[in-house]
């Protein structure tokens, strides 16, 4: 079955194991298929086999999405057409290459801050030795005006970028929480199943000795015990690298911009008060940080793309669930062939107690005894163990039922009107029911995988509440990063003209040389030469007067 099992992939090749004809038989409790004598459970543990025999090797292709249709840099620009698919490098290169105006930008604007550097550079060296008629000047009130208003939106920009951030990086956390936690309750539900395969492999052996019955569950719940273990190991894998993906995302980006939050700061500051030295290092620092706005512009834009093909291929998870973007890595249309082994199973059992109730009926018309049917009427044979009257029996209660009722060889007591029941027989009813009782506990959780239900539920809580605002929090910041962007490349701009024309009025070495303003408005010569000419002209009247006759005082001195 196993062999079977896994090269199974349409419901016909199915159906031609097997067949659809049960019968009932009274000693061992037990339902079979006439063609191959298999009891029920094996058909349960084909189930499961088959099941996550397709999860894990799927072979079906994506369906074409038409917004998924962009240029795919890896096919020299030619549109991608491969639909949603996230092992399809092509689908990753065309989604990425959507944030190209980010990456162009942030390249170009790097660019021209090397050419500036090196234009500044080459200016600085050839007329270091000039001498020049310096002319100070002082900072332009509009300019300055300019620069705190372009830093207070820089500094708004900073707080969308980080708000947003932090939003995305929240929704993004939950909605990795829901698949990992579906995925591990996918591998508890194979878990049950299996702990009561392997219950039923002992109480086989222990009954009636029958090895290959036996053989069968053991080595199925093997192997549904490694694929189980599997999925909780791909599941704390993947959390693992998700987990640390998004937690250095949320850092860096934390980090960059609440650098770039102080850097803007700081260079206005030191632009206002004029310390040229620091204002230059914090333009340069901020012209770097400018490329990196652009840059993480363009990834958060590619990153809130792929949120919305994921959220529009949930979509059309949910309105179709056997054809879909989804179904390469979730195909559950090929769980249909499984779907329909599980439904013969549930047509068994019910025909089972139906016809146990019927004989008990026939037997004594006033029998208080009523075993609980689980599923509902034909044709559709819903799992529905709440819809029991409250005196019925589950079928793991047979055995106390039966000790009520019958009398078994073993115990040493006088059987007065019972049914009389020899050990052995009383031992095979009890290991059967209690068996199949168990696997009716598992029933729902193979039903909602075969069903795709667990899936559904889990994107249906994705997509009525993290979806729209896991893209907006990716929208809050590529849109902030724009904005940012923009500002800080005005606000750069500002300061490097401010920068420049100071430049025109300082020596080479950064000192600023005197100046007057009160003699420039008066034409009048510096201090220092008034000296000079004052000194000269005193010394010129001292050797004038030793040269010329002393005149008398009474005759007027001159």
């Amino acid at each position: 079955f196993s062999q079977i099992a896994a090269q199974t992939s349409s419901p016909d090749s199915l159906e031609s194991v097997v067949s659809e004809k049960w019968y009932w038989n009274t000693s061992q409790l037990s339902l079979a298929i006439c063609s191959d004598h298999v009891h029920v459970e094996f058909c349960l543990a084909e189930i499961l086999t088959i099941s996550f025999v397709v999860l894990l090797f799927p072979g079906r292709n994506l369906t074409e999405a038409d917004d998924t249709v962009r240029v795919d840099p890896l096919d020299n620009l030619k549109k991608y057409r491969g639909g949603y698919d996230i092992t399809n490098k092509h689908y990753w290169s065309s989604t990425i290459f959507t944030g190209i105006h980010g990456y162009v930008i942030g390249v170009l604007w790097l660019l021209c801050g090397l050419v500036y550097a090196g234009f500044h550079l080459a200016t600085t060296f050839c007329c270091n030795g000039k001498n020049r008629k310096m002319k100070h000047r002082y900072p332009c009130q509009m300019q300055i005006l300019l620069a705190i208003f372009f830093t207070l939106l820089a500094i708004t920009g900073c707080g969308l970028v980080l708000g947003g951030n932090a939003k995305f990086r929240s929704r993004a956390q939950t909605v990795v929480d829901i698949i990992i936690d579906t995925a591990n309750e996918a591998s508890e539900t194979i878990y049950n199943t299996t702990g009561a395969m392997k219950d039923m492999s002992i109480n086989l052996i222990a009954t009636n000795g029958d090895g290959e019955a036996s053989s069968f569950l053991t080595s199925t719940s093997e192997r549904l015990d490694f694929q189980a273990a599997d999925i909780q190991r791909q599941a704390k894998k993947n959390r693992d690298a998700i987990d640390k993906g998004l937690k250095i995302v949320y850092v860096v980006t934390t980090l960059i911009f609440s650098l770039n939050l102080v850097a803007v700061i700081a260079m206005s500051v030191s632009g206002v008060l004029n310390l040229r030295r620091s204002r230059k290092t914090f333009i340069v620092l901020c012209w770097l940080l400018t490329v990196l706005c652009w840059l993480f512009f363009g990834m958060y834009f590619f990153i809130d793309k792929f949120a919305g093909d994921t959220c529009t291929a949930l979509e059309e998870f949910q309105q179709d669930p056997y054809n879909n973007s989804l179904s390469s890595i979730l195909p559950c249309d090929e769980l249909l062939s499984a779907k329909s082994v599980l439904s013969d199973v549930s047509a068994g059992v019910y025909n089972l107690v139906d016809e146990v109730n019927a004989n008990l009926t026939n037997r004594q018309a006033d029998s208080y005894i009523h075993i609980c049917n689980p599923f509902s009427a034909p044709p559709d044979y819903n799992y529905q163990p709440e819809n029991c009257p409250t005196n019925a029996i589950q079928i793991g209660d047979i055995p106390q039922v039966l000790k009520l009722i019958t009398c078994i060889d073993s115990s040493n007591v006088t059987c007065n009107g019972g049914i009389a029941i020899s050990n052995s027989d009383f031992e095979q009813v009890e290991a059967y029911t209690t068996s199949i009782q168990t696997l009716l506990n598992a029933y729902p959780g193979m039903d909602s995988l075969v069903e795709c239900q667990t899936v559904k539920d889990a994107f249906s809580k994705i997509l009525q509440k993290h979806c729209k605002p896991l893209k907006r929090g990716a929208r809050m910041v590529w849109a902030g990063l724009v904005f940012l962007s923009t500002v800080m490349v005005a606000l750069v701009l500002i300061w490097i003209t401010e920068a420049y024309h100071e430049q025109k009025h300082h020596s080479s070495d950064g000192s600023v040389k005197p100046h007057f303003q009160t003699a420039a408005q008066w034409n009048l010569e510096p201090p220092w030469q008034i000296m000079t000419q004052l000194h000269r002209y005193r010394s010129f009247q001292t050797t004038n007067a030793r040269e010329t006759p002393t005149r008398d005082v009474r005759k007027g001195r001159v």
